[in-house]
């Protein structure tokens, strides 16, 4: 409610608001968010790291994307060339004998190959329900 002043003839309202208390409580909670910063220790993120596979894959299936798009499965020394339409039968073939999730996919595609080919292989190979589907990277020197 505003507060009246009586000055001679008629009473006037005080349209001015105080802004000092509004000054010291921003002001202790400044203080306040200063002193407790240091003190919070930022969360640690438990990130994944390589190695922690339970057991490594008895077979690797070695999938080449070349230069010029080509595919070629490698297997063991062993290499075949095969069209996108070929890839998830011959994959299934080697995969065939062995235990589920006991051999592994690596896909390798050179450096100028378009992003969308590889992914078209691994959409090949996942409709086909093969397993265990990755990609090899070099590391930076």
């Amino acid at each position: 409610m505003p507060s009246m002043v009586s000055r001679g003839r008629g009473r006037r309202t005080i349209n001015e608001i105080n802004m000092v208390p509004f000054i010291d409580v921003m002001l202790v909670l400044l203080i306040i968010f200063m002193v407790t910063a240091p003190l919070i220790t930022p969360s640690m993120i438990d990130l994944p790291s390589m190695g922690k596979a339970a057991k490594q894959p008895d077979q690797v299936i070695q999938i080449v994307i070349g230069k010029d798009e080509q595919l070629e499965v490698k297997v063991a020394e062993k290499s075949t060339k095969v069209s996108l339409a070929q890839i998830a039968a011959q994959v299934t073939q080697l995969q065939r004998g062995q235990t589920p999730g006991s051999s592994a996919v690596v896909i390798s595609a050179d450096r100028n190959v378009r992003y969308e080919n590889v992914v078209k292989v691994m959409d090949t190979l996942q409709r086909a329900g093969v397993q265990r589907v990755g990609l090899s990277v070099q590391l930076a020197k």
